[in-house]
């Protein structure tokens, strides 16, 4: 995948239109994106579409593509939610049926306005 943000089209994306989005909003943030990124934490191994394990932020679009549904079952995003609700990890997890390429574009600049002022309380 490159840097470049993919063409904005008002439908659903695909993964990798998807990843490409959310790749250039979380780099231009300042974050240290590596893709297909495999977190191994509270008894969780799940491969998160990009994740900065430094600053641990990421994120994650489902879509019916990838089959990440399958892989994100109700029990592991309980475990990732825990972490999150524990400030220990900031993870965007999406899914395609929600968005457009507009909405998803919004929530990553949402979510990292709020990962901003998280981490500098």
């Amino acid at each position: 995948m490159s840097d470049e943000a993919p063409k904005i089209r008002q439908a659903q994306l695909t993964e990798e239109e998807g990843c490409a989005l959310l790749k250039v909003r979380f780099n231009e943030a300042g974050f240290k994106i590596q893709e297909r990124f495999v977190f191994e934490e509270v008894g969780v191994s799940v491969e998160l579409d990009g994740f900065d394990p430094e600053a641990r932020v990421g994120y994650e679009y489902l879509t019916t593509e990838e089959g990440d549904r399958i892989e994100f079952t109700p029990s592991v995003v309980a475990s990732l939610e825990g972490l999150m609700e524990k400030g220990e990890l900031f993870l965007l997890m999406i899914d395609e049926r929600s968005v457009d390429a507009k909405g998803l574009s919004l929530a990553a600049e949402r979510f990292l306005a709020y990962v901003k002022s998280e981490q500098s309380s």
